[in-house]
């Protein structure tokens, strides 16, 4: 049976390991509600001191709706006149207050202090608080339904890596659980060895397709372009043709007339309404060296390999730079990237370039 706590609210059982007060606060101090505010008297000074609860105001402590129903769970402090459910209630009407309740709770329940802003928490390191160390993580919260918008996303990782602050989305599910990701923006290194130029070469429109007659072991597929259709011919995708195009590698043919690179995407971009986006991406990937196949079978646009490595090293994903995904997309894609033991990209198209956004789960 579910674990229940004084006030008669039962907790989910969870792997976290138990909670170990930092210090006992004795008697237990009494807090009084200010319009909007929680404050406690000189007497809770000692929970900032000892544990980095509150801010300072004068020889007052101002609590956050967090911290005051924590502190309450925890029996560290009585609020006159309410309980810890009626608190809860009143408390819970703000938006998503119960899962930052959740989160607040789980990060203080791992060893950390925790304190409120510049997003959602600030997280300091094990051992450390306010005036005895430096935050270590920025944590925004969402519920497993929220989207990820990308370009906010952006702009909240930049501002966090200026602070020199990790940035983590905590989200919590409908079942009140918690997974914490780890977002970065990485610059690409270019690959692990450089892939051959290929000749100029004349290839016949097929569909949205081309082929190419080429021997087996061509200079294309060593440089990683086409699908093999039999020993003479090679297949090359709408993305891998759009580039050679754009390069001037490849000049392609229709009835004996010359298609161009306009005409040849107006033509694919029928059936593919990501075409523009999907080969703005691969174009970045190529720059440097890497080698951008399909990801379809991955559930991504493409799987992506370092230079001639046998297995690939990164599933990408081209999305438009204000493109908004349901954090449920972004889960199942850091899930899938994890089990094939790849890391996971989504590749923000917008005018001045491509900003990649790596998503991977940790454990705080």
């Amino acid at each position: 049976m579910p674990p229940h706590d004084a006030h008669g609210i039962t907790w989910p059982l969870s792997p976290r390991r138990p909670y170990i007060p930092t210090a006992t606060i004795d008697p237990v101090v009494k807090a009084v509600i200010d319009g909007t505010a929680v404050r406690l008297g000189k007497d809770g000074r000692s929970l900032y001191d000892q544990s980095g609860y509150g801010r300072p105001e004068g020889e007052c402590l101002r609590l956050s709706p967090q911290e005051t129903l924590y502190l309450l769970h925890r029996q560290k402090i009585e609020v006159p006149g309410h309980t810890f459910e009626s608190l809860f209630a009143e408390f819970g009407e703000q938006p998503g207050f119960l899962r930052s309740f959740l989160v607040y709770r789980d990060l203080r329940e791992r060893g950390y202090v925790v304190q409120t802003g510049p997003h959602d928490f600030r997280v300091f390191r094990r051992g450390e608080g306010p005036g005895k160390g430096e935050s270590l993580y920025l944590v925004r919260v969402l519920s497993e339904r929220d989207p990820i918008r990308f370009g906010k996303l952006i702009e909240e990782v930049v501002a966090s890596k200026n602070m020199r602050k990790q940035y983590v989305l905590a989200v919590v599910d409908d079942e009140d659980e918690l997974t914490y990701y780890e977002i970065k923006l990485p610059k690409l290194a270019d690959a692990c060895s450089t892939l051959p130029a290929p000749g100029r070469h004349d290839a016949v429109l097929v569909g949205k397709s081309a082929m190419v007659s080429v021997p087996e072991g061509s200079d294309l597929e060593q440089a990683g372009y086409g699908k093999r259709l039999d020993p003479g011919r090679l297949i090359l995708s709408p993305v891998e043709l759009s580039f050679l195009i754009g390069k001037g590698t490849v000049t392609l043919m229709r009835n004996g007339e010359p298609v161009g690179l306009e005409e040849f995407t107006t033509l694919a971009g029928e059936t593919d309404a990501e075409l523009g986006l999907k080969n703005a991406v691969y174009a970045e990937l190529r720059s440097h060296d890497y080698t951008p196949r399909t990801g379809y079978k991955f559930g991504h646009h493409f799987r992506v390999y370092c230079g001639k490595n046998v297995h690939s090293d990164l599933l990408v994903h081209a999305v438009e730079k204000e493109a908004s995904f349901p954090m449920s997309i972004i889960s199942r894609s850091v899930r899938m990237a994890h089990s094939v033991k790849k890391k996971m990209f989504f590749g923000a198209v917008h005018s001045s370039g491509i900003q990649f956004v790596e998503f991977a789960r940790i454990k705080l």
